[in-house]
């Protein structure tokens, strides 16, 4: 390894392909890196090509100063002569030339994209080359629960590991083994394509998992701790954290670096000594890696890669967005992982720097970034009104507004007299957070609060100062908005709640304005501290659970009939069919199950429902969806409930069965959709609970598929089934099974094609199961709060509408 005295790293090149955040990076060698996205795929990138199929990005053009239209191409001539490019523009207000092939040793291009997860991937590792495989083999892990080993030499999957149940969130090499983490807190070790063996690490998700130098294992965890193992054995547990175990890393010679949640990297000894602690971010570390030479470098969600010399920081990397991923390349060289869909490699070797027009584009797409975010006045400068907001008139001498004029914010003052806007300044911000200070009918307030009283009434703006009298502020609130006294209360708690005063005490020269005698605290003196209530949610948590009892029955029996008469002109078949009085029987059940008036007073007979299961059972998957959808109905009628939980509780579990028949390689839409619907419906039956809660792992594990499925209603009654578990398991305080349904609803919230009824139940289980269940710390580590801000993009009210819910709800303590 050469010895690097510490230079600045400047940009040496970019990686642009992927078309969501850069989630991992993998170092196959100084030639090959592999990078993995939450656009579900891998990417290879390869040093340099002669690849005369594919184009590289030779060229940036910077000029204009707004998004980019319209090129034109003017012919080849002497002074400048013809060549093999094309050009792009775009809404980033660049031009992009890109030549054929290349022989650039500086740049990387993509030679190979990886396909095969169904959501998002994270972890990877490098198994190097062999005979069978000369380019070696990659490991992947994804949010589907899945580890995938790829071929590099054809970019196909050669084997698939499944077995955890939640997200995998490491992959590490063991000699010839595989072993990853997960947030189903396991451990599992893979052999040839084969489980070995798995054990609980941790009573919380394992976020990283790394083999030492020395032949143990190491793994990093959400309850702030770090294990050592030596197989399933764990021989120490390091305890230091504040927070989250992120990233883990190897220091030559000297132990491992651990990153986390608190914002810290500490260096370890294997005795369980802190060498070293490295404190500069200012948000959560996500990466982190260790060069021969002795320098670090981490990620964070505070936009920057750090590098650090002897534990001080040497230099920060901007990034136009959360750096998820940081490693070293052998030489030296730095390759970062970023939320803006981009890996860039940064080097301090003259010979390879970007060339001026390359960076020049770089600092321009960190400029514009930072404009989109700056704030003035607690707005964001792009969503500050321009010049023609000052035609309309003020209200009052003296009222301010905030507009924009180029990048700046300037103040105006209406002056009544002369019924015309006097401009004050330009809006700067101050220390401690002055300038973020949000802005109400022109005038900036330490809080403007979004308020809901509900009753189908538009939400209500709230401006409130921490010097103000909380009762006063609420009262002069009231008689602005014309709302009843009776809201009082409940707004000063309110306050007090979302401003962080909870031991504010009343002060008694307060006049009321309705009675002009002091204000009254209901229950305790006026100089008592107010009680704080809880923040008010308009989605979460969910009470009570969803059923489907809707139910076409004349299509139901046209159906069975029809099939029965297949069956029964079938010779191979025929003895399936049902006989002329067991269809007469149906019959009679449907009439039942139309009759709700009078479901208290009917019954079945236990020959109804044996006949039901045996339709289920005997006949092909391809005709069975008519009887499964009569028992959906059956099962919300009490009696038919009562005499089928009998065929779940013996040895001889049928619905299990049927699950196991409807969920197998050929399964088929109307099936998995009858199956889902059957099981949403038994959480109307508490006698079901008990079955629900000890199969959950069965069952989401069963139709962990319906997310991403084109069939809308399909979409819909899976969701629907993830919200009543949540609704059950919070109810059981069942963490492990809370857990699970979290993992699933995430994916649903994740998913851009899904439907968006089904994203808005996924989104309301994710909420409740936040709020009232054990799992809110996994919803964080999760990056729940990237989802919340997705949500409240969305065109959809009702989308907006709980994503505020969970943004509210990731904010309180």
């Amino acid at each position: 390894m050469m010895d690097i005295d510490f230079n600045e790293y400047k940009l040496r090149c970019e990686l642009r392909g992927h078309d969501d955040d850069v989630r991992g990076i993998c170092v196959c060698t100084d030639e090959h890196i592999a990078t993995s996205s939450r656009d579900r795929t891998i990417r290879v990138w390869s040093l340099g090509s002669d690849d005369k199929r594919k184009y590289s990005a030779s060229k940036i053009l910077l000029g204009h100063t707004s998004f980019v239209g319209p090129l034109a191409s003017i012919p080849p001539s002497e002074e400048y002569p013809a060549d093999e490019h094309i050009a792009t523009s775009s809404r980033d207000r660049t031009i992009r030339v890109w030549s054929l092939g290349s022989d650039d040793k500086r740049k990387y291009s993509a030679s190979k994209i990886l396909l095969g997860h169904t959501s998002f991937v994270g972890p990877l590792a490098s198994i190097p080359p062999s005979e069978e495989y000369p380019e070696g083999r990659l490991v992947s892990g994804s949010m589907d629960t899945s580890v995938l080993v790829w071929n590099l030499v054809n970019g196909e999957v050669v084997q698939s590991l499944k077995g955890h149940k939640m997200q995998v969130t490491g992959v590490t090499l063991d000699d010839e083994d595989i072993v990853s983490s997960s947030v189903d807190q396991t451990l599992r070790r893979w052999r040839n394509g084969e489980p070995v063996e798995s054990w609980e690490a941790h009573q919380s998700p394992v976020q990283a998992v790394l083999k030492l130098p020395s032949g143990e294992l190491i793994s990093g965890s959400s309850d702030t701790t770090l294990k050592l193992w030596k197989g399933k054995t764990s021989l120490r547990t390091f305890t230091g954290h504040a927070d989250t175990v992120r990233g883990l890393a190897v220091m030559p010679d000297l132990g491992f670096l651990s990153a986390s949640h608190d914002g810290s990297i500490r260096l370890w000894a294997l005795s369980g000594e802190v060498l070293l602690e490295m404190v500069g971010h200012t948000s959560i570390v996500y990466s982190v890696d260790a060069h021969a030479s002795g320098l670090i470098v981490s990620g964070s969600e505070d936009r920057h890669a750090k590098i650090w010399k002897d534990g001080v920081c040497v230099q920060s990397l901007e990034h136009p967005g959360c750096v998820w991923d940081a490693k070293f390349l052998e030489s030296g060289d730095i390759v970062t992982a970023c939320s803006d869909g981009v890996a860039r490699v940064w080097t301090v070797r003259d010979g390879m720097i970007a060339d001026q027009m390359e960076i020049d584009a770089f600092d321009s797409l960190i400029s514009q970034y930072k404009l989109s975010r700056k704030k003035v006045g607690g707005m964001k400068l792009d969503e500050l009104p321009g010049l023609d907001a000052l035609t309309l008139p003020g209200t009052s001498d003296g009222q301010t507004k905030v507009v924009r004029e180029g990048d700046n914010g300037v103040a105006y003052a209406w002056n009544m007299s002369e019924q015309r806007w006097d401009k004050i300044g330009e809006v700067v911000d101050g220390p401690d957070g002055v300038g973020d200070r949000p802005i109400l009918d022109g005038a900036q307030y330490d809080f403007v609060f979004d308020v809901d009283i509900g009753d189908g009434e538009p939400i209500r703006k709230l401006p409130y100062n921490r010097s103000d009298n909380p009762y006063d502020a609420a009262d002069k609130w009231l008689l602005k908005e014309n709302l009843p006294v009776a809201y009082r209360q409940q707004i000063v708690d309110f306050i007090l709640q979302n401003s962080g005063q909870k031991d504010f005490s009343f002060n008694p020269s307060f006049r009321d304005p309705f009675t002009g005698a002091n204000a009254y605290v209901p229950g305790q003196p006026s100089h008592a501290a107010a009680t704080p209530a809880k923040p008010l949610y308009k989605h979460i948590p969910k009470r009570g659970v969803l059923v489907f009892d809707f139910a076409q029955y004349d299509g139901i029996l046209k159906k069975l009939t029809e099939f029965n008469n297949t069956l029964r002109s079938d010779p191979v078949n025929t003895d399936k069919s049902m006989t002329e009085a067991e269809v007469s029987r149906v019959g009679a059940i449907v009439k039942i199950l139309k009759d709700t008036s009078h479901y208290h007073a009917t019954n079945f007979s236990d020959m109804d429902i044996a006949l039901l299961l045996k339709v289920i059972q005997a006949w092909p998957p391809a005709m069975m969806f008519p009887a499964t959808d009569l028992v959906r109905m059956l099962v919300l009628h009490p009696h038919g409930a009562t005499l089928l939980i009998k065929h779940v509780e013996n040895n001889n579990d049928l619905l299990l069965d049927v699950i196991k028949k409807v969920t197998e390689d050929s399964a088929l839409p109307a099936n998995l959709l009858t199956t889902v619907r059957v099981l949403v419906n038994l959480f109307k039956n508490p006698s079901f609970h008990h079955w629900l809660q000890r199969n959950h792992s069965q069952i989401l594990d069963a139709f962990s598929n319906c997310y991403s499925s084109p069939n809308k209603n399909l979409q819909l009654a899976y969701s629907t089934l993830l919200l009543n578990y949540a609704v059950l398991l919070i109810e059981k305080k069942d963490e492990e099974g809370q857990a699970q349904v979290l993992s699933a609803a995430l994916q649903i919230a994740e998913e851009e094609g899904a439907d968006v009824d089904s994203k808005f139940r996924s989104l309301v289980a994710i909420g409740s199961l936040m709020l009232e269940g054990l799992v809110k710390k996994i919803a964080i580590d999760f990056e729940v709060e990237s989802i919340a801000k997705s949500a409240k993009s969305s065109k959809e009210a009702k989308i907006v509408e709980v994503g505020a819910d969970i943004d509210l709800l990731i904010r309180q303590p």
